[in-house]
């Protein structure tokens, strides 16, 4: 029963809301923020129940247009959506009163495309925008949350409502700083749907699935690569800006095994053999980033 469960919510997928989760604390750690543990347990199960509903809910409605078969029958298989969305959206709730308007409009914001992914009359993952769809919510709007409810209030924004007027005033520098810093996890997490889909391009126009490589074409190999490098240059950037420690700098090292990796998936793109060379590679950057920033913060606390 647990094993057809795992399979159905696909967990070996879920390292992207893992690890920029734990990125994202070891980046709070470092900046001496002082972590709402209880705030952030709640975000962290109701960002994990609901990555597990959307990839449930996307293989519910997937197997209507292929031969796969599910794990449960459709009637247990949408029991296990219900259940799964229930409460990560009881979650969501709680943690928007126990903060405020932004954490509503974001997880809303969250709750909206995790479900008009694959439902819908035009779901985002028919169109050539679930690349940055999915780079944007996995690797910004997750920092984004934890590091709006971990921080002074202000920090980022503030706002103000009433019925004659709306306020809402912006701090550059920290926003800026989020955007540099979520440059990592999104360009890894968008890189995964990528390769997915050019390795599913052909089968993907058969049912009328048009994504980003069908529209692209032999440019999507460069952009493959292009968004590896510039995880690098965020990471160089961010030292450079003295936000993150030098000790970061030795997460550019993992350059080497990553290279090697492109060089092989620009030469074949089959799902069977080289689509998991996305995979790897994120875990690569992502771990490699995240080690280095955990190691600062020792580094930082205890010497």
């Amino acid at each position: 029963m647990l094993a057809r469960f795992f399979d159905y919510i696909e967990i070996k997928t879920k390292i992207t809301s893992t690890f920029t989760f734990l990125l994202t604390i070891g980046f709070l750690l470092y900046q001496r923020q002082e972590i709402q543990w209880g705030k952030t347990l709640i975000f962290f199960a109701g960002m994990f129940l609901f990555d597990l509903t959307t990839t449930a809910i996307n293989n519910y409605i997937d197997t209507k247009d292929n031969e796969q078969v599910l794990a449960f029958d459709r009637r247990q298989a949408l029991l296990i959506i219900y259940a799964l969305f229930g409460i990560s959206t009881a979650l969501g709730l709680y943690l928007a009163y126990l903060t405020d308007l932004v954490v509503l409009a974001a997880g809303g914001l969250c709750f909206l495309f995790g479900v008009f992914y694959t439902y819908g009359p035009l779901p985002i993952s028919r169109m050539p925008l679930g690349e940055v769809m999915s780079g944007f919510f996995y690797g910004m709007m997750i920092p984004f949350i934890l590091m709006y409810i971990n921080t002074p209030e202000g920090t980022f924004l503030t706002y103000k409502l009433s019925w004659e007027t709306i306020y809402l005033s912006v701090q550059v520098v920290p926003i800026l700083t989020l955007f540099l810093f979520a440059v990592i996890p999104f360009s890894v997490t968008a890189n995964i749907m990528l390769a997915n889909n050019i390795c599913d391009v052909e089968k993907d126009v058969a049912v009328r699935r048009h994504t980003l490589p069908y529209y692209i074409g032999k440019k999507a190999l460069p952009l493959f690569a292009g968004l590896y490098y510039i995880t690098y240059i965020s990471t160089i950037l961010l030292v450079i800006f003295k936000i993150l420690s030098p000790v970061t700098l030795l997460a550019v090292l993992t350059i080497i095994p990553v290279q090697r990796n492109i060089r092989i998936f620009w030469k074949k793109q089959e799902k069977s053999t080289t689509f998991n060379i996305s995979i790897i590679n994120f875990i690569l950057i992502m771990g490699g980033n995240a080690l280095a920033i955990f190691l600062s913060v020792i580094l930082d606390r205890f010497l």
